[in-house]
C-alpha cells in the first residue's frame, strides 16, 4: 500500500482536530491491523469509501468517551448521552477529514464517498479480503482515535 494514499488522511485528521476542534493530535506508530487485537476499543466509526484507481476504505473510529468529549467541544454543550447527535457529529467530523484528504490526493483519480457511520460497542468493519489494513493510532486530549486505511490499487 502506497503511503501517498495514506498520508493525506493522516494530515487531514490532524488538521481537522487542530483547526475544527482546537486540540493537538499526534499520530503514533502505525501498525498492521489484527482483528484479534483486543487492545483497540471503539464504539463509533465513520467510514469513507474510495473508488477509481484505488479501491478501499478509510475508517476513523472513536471510543464512546472520546466521541462524547469531541461532540461537547463541537457544540459547546456538555454531551453525556451516546445518541444520534453523537453519530451525526462524528459523521460531520469524518466528512471534514475526507474533504481535506481530497487536497492531498488530487494527483490521483480517486472518488471519495460521503462517510457512513456505524455505532455499537466493538463493532466490526468488513474489510476487503486480502488487502492489509494499516492502523494509525491518534492521541489527543479526548483519548485515542484510530485511523484505519485499507486501499488496493486497481489501475490508472
Amino acid at each position: 500500500m502506497d503511503v501517498r494514499y495514506i498520508n493525506p488522511f493522516i494530515v487531514a485528521s490532524i488538521n481537522a482536530f487542530t483547526n475544527f476542534l482546537q486540540t493537538e493530535i499526534k499520530a503514533q506508530k502505525p501498525f498492521l491491523y489484527d482483528a484479534g487485537n483486543s487492545d483497540l476499543h471503539y464504539d463509533v466509526s465513520g467510514i469513507i469509501g474510495l473508488a477509481g484507481e484505488v479501491k478501499g476504505s478509510v475508517v476513523v473510529s472513536f471510543p464512546k468517551l472520546a466521541a462524547l468529549k469531541i461532540v461537547t467541544r463541537m457544540t459547546g454543550v456538555e454531551t453525556k448521552v451516546f445518541d444520534d447527535d453523537v453519530t451525526d457529529a462524528v459523521g460531520e467530523l469524518v466528512n471534514i477529514v475526507a474533504g481535506n484528504a481530497k487536497k492531498g490526493l488530487q494527483q490521483f483519480r480517486i472518488e471519495i464517498s460521503l462517510p457512513s457511520v456505524v455505532k455499537g460497542p466493538q463493532h466490526r468493519i468488513a474489510w476487503m479480503a486480502g488487502v492489509p489494513v494499516i492502523t494509525v493510532p491518534l492521541s489527543c486530549e479526548f483519548g485515542m482515535v484510530y485511523l484505519f486505511v485499507s486501499i488496493k490499487e486497481v489501475g490508472a
